[in-house]
């Protein structure tokens, strides 16, 4: 299990070049399950990737 930190730095890099993929979704999805439920950073993050995939998707409609 990661700490909170190192999710943390792992989730900015993941994202930080703008990247916004199926591929990218699944390995922040993993990150997420590395922390205990209950986390503040969880939830957080959790709100994040719902809405990164929804620009994702309004992009690639348009």
């Amino acid at each position: 299990m990661l700490t909170e930190s190192e999710v943390s730095r792992s989730w900015q890099k993941l994202f930080k070049g703008g990247v916004f993929n199926e591929a990218n979704f699944e390995k922040a999805e993993a990150l997420l399950d590395e922390l205990r439920p209950t986390s503040p950073l969880r939830h957080r993050l959790m709100s994040e990737l719902d809405e990164l995939r929804q620009l994702h998707a309004e992009n690639v409609e348009a």
